[in-house]
């Protein structure tokens, strides 16, 4: 199927879930995961209309980024090296993934505007998972006051892969609640307005549980290999 075809019934997928929520679709950000296609079908899903590009690999965002530029809105979804920041810092327009002060401190050093961040967080406990335990997280968010060039948009995380829906659920309200915890802060530095959860498996449920960003792939663009 085309990029197109495919987003059509997403985005009535989209539709079903926040009509169950009694949200809008205005209110999804759909992030086409293009991680595992080549910079063709990348393209195809831009001029489909999907805006918003993702990727968790540096030299494939490079590659990407090199062919498609300004035409999308970049966001990195993958774990960060340190000291791979100053490569992507002033091409990106939003880290999903940080989670350790260290990371902070590199990025606040190797640019010279904000910075939209997510704060990954691990709310299913799995050890192959990366991203701050919730018990850390409002104790890290207030430190990042100290990096004026993060500002902390909203929660990410990866829920389990399982078919056990409640299992899902149990995750993504964990992370809204969290995400509404520190949004009730008030801080300048924090906003924490989004919700980056839910992927082509689980994108629905996430909808349910209040994301506003879901990351999706194969659903949308195919696993076509490059």
């Amino acid at each position: 199927m085309t990029v197109a075809e495919n987003l059509t019934q997403i985005q009535e997928n989209i539709k079903h879930a926040c009509e169950k929520a009694g949200r809008g679709p205005e209110d999804i950000t759909i992030i086409g995961v293009t991680k595992y296609v080549t910079i063709e079908r990348a393209l195809e899903a831009v001029y489909s209309g999907v805006r918003h590009l993702g990727e968790n690999r540096m030299e494939g965002f490079l590659e990407k980024h090199e062919n498609i530029g300004e035409q999308a809105i970049w966001h990195f979804i993958g774990t960060l090296q340190s000291r791979k920041v100053k490569d992507i810092i002033d091409k990106i327009d939003y880290i999903h993934s940080l989670d350790r002060k260290s990371l902070a401190k590199e990025i606040n050093k190797r640019t010279d505007k904000p910075v939209d961040c997510f704060v990954q967080v691990n709310v299913s406990g799995e050890e192959s998972k990366h991203g701050l335990q919730p018990e850390d997280v409002e104790s890290f968010i207030d430190t990042l006051r100290n990096y004026p060039m993060i500002r902390t948009v909203g929660l990410m995380t990866m829920a389990p892969h399982v078919d056990d829906e409640q299992i899902l659920r149990n995750a993504f309200q964990s992370l809204h609640k969290l995400k509404n915890t520190i949004q009730e802060k008030g801080w300048d530095h924090a906003p924490c307005q989004y919700l980056s959860m839910g992927m082509s498996n689980d994108y629905q449920v996430a909808i349910e549980e209040g994301a506003t960003h879901i990351r999706i792939g194969s659903s949308l663009v195919g696993p076509y290999e490059e």
